[in-house]
């Protein structure tokens, strides 16, 4: 098949080099140039394990390519998948411009005569209700009549970690395609072919909520985890102890990935979908006191943590990070705990300095430009190379993530974010 890629993100990006590598065409398009020039060269425009090589392998074969605004690139597509961002808006609810800026373009680009409907498939996170309220009526103000024929809509929902994307695309916990009628897409199901996994196929709000309920679940576990985790310290219990108690239960409580105190979550997922998830419950009087208290629990950790980092250090004195990015293996900045930390470690006057191998600000683009300078605007100042965060003058380094193992700090004390709970 042919597959239309709209958003060359960490989500896009990822799902194109997938596709491309299971025989399908690819064409990307993205407003980035930087974005599409490196994806005609075969390069990925995001720091993510493995894609480079799909990549490139997909542009040697002739069958990826990328274009800034769609034409006709859609007239001999089979599926469009948008993975534009939805950010958070003033009051918590998804943004939902880029959605309904990508909608539009692909509408007037369809062939309204189209025998053979083109399969729209959204992976952005978006509130239940916005194909039915939103999209739907875009195609129909383009398309009027042919909207019910010349396009199939579909949510399918995906559920990529960062730093592992291409592991959890070939082996999702599970599928999920929201249809207009709950039936199966054929298309859909041809393009998950080969991939092991529960398939689910279902009315498209239940699709559409799927997200919210995954990663509003997976921050309360990272809170909870904590809440026990200050607890436990500030009542001279060992938290590491408990956290074995509790995870030793593995037919009721789960899973210990995310139930382990430590960091505090961030990312460009669980935030701004905690967020709309609870402008939902709101907006529908659900009263939903625990979603509600998240963000604010996670922001009292964050600052929990910056105070043990600074507990016993001198005013002024020189620290080291190491790690910016919220996760290791990636670039990504957005709602890191980690540029939190640094901004509150420069407000209160410490010489601060930074070190991940991954990240030089000429490189960053979109919205993880925009989130690095408008939080840490001298970020070009703070970064440093391997050599100067060796170079063993800190007062102490303090490790967001396992890339203090790659280095050589010498006699420099470390303080590990993940030993304090």
């Amino acid at each position: 098949m042919k597959v239309a890629i709209f958003g060359l993100g960490y989500v896009g990006c990822t799902g194109a080099a997938c596709i491309a590598s299971q025989g399908h065409t690819v064409i990307g398009i993205d407003p980035s140039m930087d974005k599409v020039e490196a994806i005609r060269a075969g390069r990925s425009p995001i720091s993510e394990p493995g894609i480079d090589e799909l990549l490139a392998q997909a542009h040697t074969e002739g069958r990826l390519d990328a274009v800034k605004e769609v034409t006709n690139e859609l007239d001999d597509c089979d599926i469009a998948v948008v993975c534009v961002g939805t950010p958070s808006g003033p009051d918590g609810a998804h943004n939902m411009t880029y959605i309904a800026q990508v909608t539009r373009a692909i509408a007037a680009a369809v062939d309204p005569k189209r025998k053979d409907p083109l399969t729209v498939a959204f992976r952005s996170t978006m509130r239940p209700g916005s194909t039915e309220q939103i999209i739907a009526p875009i195609f129909r103000s383009f398309l009027g009549d042919a909207a019910g024929t010349a396009v199939e809509l579909v949510y399918n929902p995906e559920f990529l970690r960062e730093a592992t994307a291409i592991e959890d695309y070939f082996n999702p916990p599970k599928i999920v395609l929201g249809t207009m009628s709950g039936e199966p897409s054929t298309k859909m199901e041809a393009l998950h072919e080969g991939i092991e996994a529960p398939v689910f196929n279902v009315g498209i709000r239940e699709a559409e909520l799927t997200k919210f309920v995954d990663n509003a679940w997976h921050a309360v576990k990272v809170t909870f985890a904590n809440e026990i985790g200050r607890v436990c310290q500030l009542q001279g219990i060992s938290a590491k102890q408990v956290h074995e108690i509790f995870v030793a239960d593995r037919k009721l409580n789960i899973s210990p990935y995310y139930t382990r105190p430590g960091g505090a979550f961030g990312g460009s997922c669980l935030p701004k979908d905690v967020r709309a998830l609870q402008h939902i419950a709101s907006d529908s009087g659900a009263n939903t006191h625990l979603v509600d208290s998240l963000l604010r629990s996670n922001a009292a950790h964050k600052h929990h943590q910056f105070l043990g980092v600074t507990q016993d250090l001198e005013p002024g004195a020189k620290i080291l990070l190491v790690g910016l990015a919220f996760k290791a293996d990636t670039d990504d900045l957005r709602e890191s705990p980690a540029v939190d930390l640094a901004r509150k470690l420069l407000d209160a006057g410490y010489d601060l300095k930074i070190y991940d191998p991954l990240l030089s600000p000429e490189k960053l683009v979109g919205q993880n430009l925009g989130y690095a300078y408008a939080n840490l605007p001298a970020i070009d100042a703070l970064l440093v190379d391997k050599a100067e965060a060796e170079s063993g003058d800190y007062a102490v380094a303090v490790a967001t993530n396992r890339l203090v193992d790659t280095l050589d700090l010498g006699g420099v004390r470390a303080i590990d974010l993940s030993t304090i709970p």
